[in-house]
């Protein structure tokens, strides 16, 4: 792929985390899927080089960059075949969230650990009955007593939580009720694994990935005044301010993914010889393979655009092109997995090209943690100015 438009900063890091992601590859992500494991040895490999926190504040131990340099850092692990998941919810997200709304004691207690790998964080926000609603979410928070150093207690139910067996706490979107007007308003909490009533329970996914997915159970969890993160009346700020990273992370996983995959055909067509010429040759095989590759270029420029509008403080103009980014990355990631695994025919479908178990992962693109029709419901209404049907 083409790296014209990048600085050399960027050039050099996406160069040096691609050697990385060689090292490791597909071999090594499918044998830690196989034994039930996680990634860990990439995980502090990828921290130990600095390229975990890269987005995170320099006082606390991170890069100082932003998502610009976050993104390269996942795209070229995916484009590898051993992409990070939990770099989309743990750094990008929660810490994200922590490092600009976070009181200080909050920073120092998560941005260093978040920073070097050895913390992570979960994030919780869709509910069984909400789903894309998020107005819908009635994990609610009350507090045991009055003023400001009373107890939160915090009830509800979460699931499609990534990780959650491996992180040290849960960043959970709750609700709390406005003492003004008597409406529930968002706000954000840290729940540490071991609070007692925050029960996990592990959902069974045909998605084969290291990171599981968890169903929360949140029975009266007391947790003390500063498990908010931020201030009590900026909780949709709050809250958005975590989702446009967590849309730019997600369309670097879809073009990680979709250029592994596009690269795995390129290669076995290049070389796979049925007739005189190699298949890749012939214009069947050859013009899908470059459709999926000008599409993949197209999201990541879309990505690079959303990532530097939110790095400049742009929150509105990166929220329009983070949901583009994430939606263009899901289509290509997909086109382009589905046409891999039909370049190599039945090979495509072997264990030991391992391509098909892509096939599932591709979707996640397209429908998490958005799906494409809201992100279309978004463009309609906000670019456009159409009318909701909602």
């Amino acid at each position: 792929m083409s790296t014209v438009l990048e600085t050399e900063e960027h050039q050099a890091l996406r160069a040096a985390v691609a050697a990385l992601g060689k090292r490791y590859g597909r071999d090594y992500m499918t044998s830690v899927v196989r034994e039930g494991g996680h990634p860990r040895e990439l995980w502090a490999e990828a921290a130990k080089l600095g390229y975990l926190g890269v987005n995170l504040p320099e006082e606390y131990g991170g890069g100082g960059s932003g998502m610009a340099e976050l993104s390269i850092v996942l795209e070229e692990l995916g484009a590898a075949g051993s992409p990070l998941l939990m770099m989309v919810v743990s750094p990008a997200i929660c810490g994200t969230v922590i490092a600009r709304f976070g009181t200080d004691a909050q920073k120092r207690q998560w941005l260093p650990g978040l920073a070097d790998g050895s913390l992570t964080m979960a994030f919780g926000i869709t509910e069984p009955d909400a789903g894309s609603n998020s107005h819908r979410i009635t994990t609610t928070a009350r507090r045991e007593g009055s003023g400001a150093d009373a107890d939160w207690l915090l009830t509800g139910r979460k699931v499609f939580v990534s990780g959650v067996d491996i992180a040290d706490a849960t960043l959970v979107v709750g609700r709390t009720e406005d003492a003004r007007t008597g409406k529930l308003k968002a706000c954000l909490f840290i729940v540490p694994r071991d609070a007692p009533g925050f029960g996990r329970s592990q959902i069974d996914m045909e998605l084969q990935a290291p990171e599981k997915q968890f169903e929360l159970v949140l029975d009266d969890v007391r947790l003390p005044a500063d498990a908010l993160v931020g201030d009590e009346d900026a909780g949709l700020l709050q809250l958005f301010a975590g989702l446009n990273p967590e849309r730019i992370m997600t369309a670097a996983f879809g073009i990680g993914m979709g250029r592994y995959a596009l690269a795995r055909a390129v290669e076995y067509a290049r070389t796979r010889q049925v007739w005189k010429e190699p298949i890749g040759s012939h214009q069947a095989i050859a013009h899908p393979l470059a459709q999926a590759h000008i599409e993949l270029e197209l999201a990541r420029l879309m990505m690079q655009k959303a990532a530097r509008l939110y790095d400049a403080g742009d929150d509105i103009g990166a929220g329009e092109a983070a949901n583009m980014a994430k939606y263009a990355a899901g289509e290509a990631c997909v086109k382009a997995v589905d046409q891999a695994v039909h370049t190599l025919g039945g090979n495509g479908l072997t264990r030991e090209y391992g391509l098909a178990s892509l096939v599932t992962a591709a979707r996640v693109a397209r429908i998490a943690p958005v799906s494409r029709e809201m992100i279309l419901n978004y463009v309609s209404h906000q670019s456009l100015g159409l009318p909701k049907s909602y």
